[in-house]
């Protein structure tokens, strides 16, 4: 079925057709609809929609219904997510599978509802206290809203981890057609979750390990899990990337700007091209050095922030590329024209290559 729908609508969509049984949130701009939509669609769907008095009680409300079975989700913006960062530091100390949103808007503190980037080091790098990640998926469409997200609680369930969708004001608020799925998902019973039954009465869930071995012990499994999760779903699009000399680094809405850019030099002879990272973490660090040992020695990191994914990039390439950082702050999105403009200004050989 083809619909046509915000991106936040569509991760409503694809939530329930992934089978989410639980949505807990608290309404925020720009991800204000999430909310909305879970709040018609999940009763509607026979599942549970509950809008907490803050987010802290919502992400603690997904601890409780993520030990209990249930394959829970919220969504927030900047704000919120820093509210649950406490929370999603249990949950992943608790091995909790759930989904979680992030419709990043401009700050620090309240910014502005327009888009930024600028959550990529709180939820790519952990967000709150101790060693864990979680994974993050980075739609740059209202149609990956929907399949991302549809698919995010399997990953979550497979591996017991949280899993982000982080996404942007423009990619939320944007209406597109969206092809939904076919087919609905169910999860299935959790062998380690709480159901009150006789069957899970031995069933501990608890992020607290009260000796330094154990918490050891705890923390590198953690990470083993972590490094698997790295093997198996590192995920990222190229176009024109194999044989570009200049190489377009985005996601979200900078990578559908980044394309046309790549796209208008390469019309122009310039060997341009495209790597947009569809996991955040993982990140697709291996493929991007291989292609800076390749042709492709002047990278371009388009980022509606100062510079946090370009950190990334820096170290998966190291000295095999220059790296060029292209941001902008505040809320502000630039057009193609400007993003090739500030490219020619940063890169000296586009001055070769024109």
């Amino acid at each position: 079925m083809r619909q046509l729908m915000k991106g936040n609508e569509a991760v409503i969509y694809g939530g329930l057709l992934g089978g989410a049984t639980h949505f807990f949130g608290y309404p925020i701009t720009p991800a204000s609809e999430i909310a909305h939509a879970a709040a018609d669609l999940f009763p509607k769907s026979g599942r549970h929609f509950l809008q907490a008095e803050s987010e802290v009680a919502a992400v603690n409300m997904i601890y409780g219904a993520a030990g209990a079975g249930a394959r829970a989700m919220t969504a927030s913006s900047g704000p919120g997510i820093s509210l649950m960062a406490e929370g999603i530091s249990y949950i992943a100390g608790a091995e909790l599978p759930c989904v979680i949103v992030d419709v990043q808007r401009a700050g620090p503190g309240l910014g502005n509802i327009w888009p930024e980037q600028s959550d990529y080091n709180a939820v790519v790098k952990g967000g709150g206290h101790g060693n864990y990640r979680n994974v993050v998926l980075a739609p740059n469409s209202a149609q990956e809203m929907c399949d991302f997200t549809y698919r995010a609680f399997d990953l979550a369930d497979r591996h017991r981890v949280t899993v982000f969708l982080l996404s942007d004001a423009y990619i939320g608020q944007m209406m597109e057609p969206v092809e939904l799925p076919e087919r609905a998902i169910h999860g299935e019973r959790k062998p380690w979750a709480l159901y009150g039954d006789a069957e899970s009465r031995g069933n501990l869930i608890s992020s607290i390990h009260m000796s330094t071995a154990e918490q050891g012990n705890h923390n590198w499994n953690l990470r083993a899990k972590y490094d698997q999760i790295a093997l198996d779903h590192t995920d990222w699009q190229e176009v024109d990337a194999e044989d570009a000399e200049i190489l377009f680094v985005a996601y979200g809405i900078s990578a559908r700007v980044a394309l046309s850019a790549a796209q208008q030099l390469r019309r122009s002879g310039v060997p341009a091209g495209l790597l947009r990272p569809k996991t955040l973490y993982p990140f697709p660090s291996a493929r991007l050095a291989e292609l800076a040992r390749g042709r492709a020695r002047e990278i371009a990191v388009v980022e509606l922030s100062d510079g946090m994914m370009a950190d990334d990039v820096q170290l998966a390439v190291l000295e095999s590329a220059t790296v060029h950082r292209l941001n902008w702050l505040g809320g502000e999105v630039p057009t193609t024209g400007i993003v090739v403009e500030r490219a020619r200004e940063l890169i000296p050989a586009l001055a070769t290559l024109r």
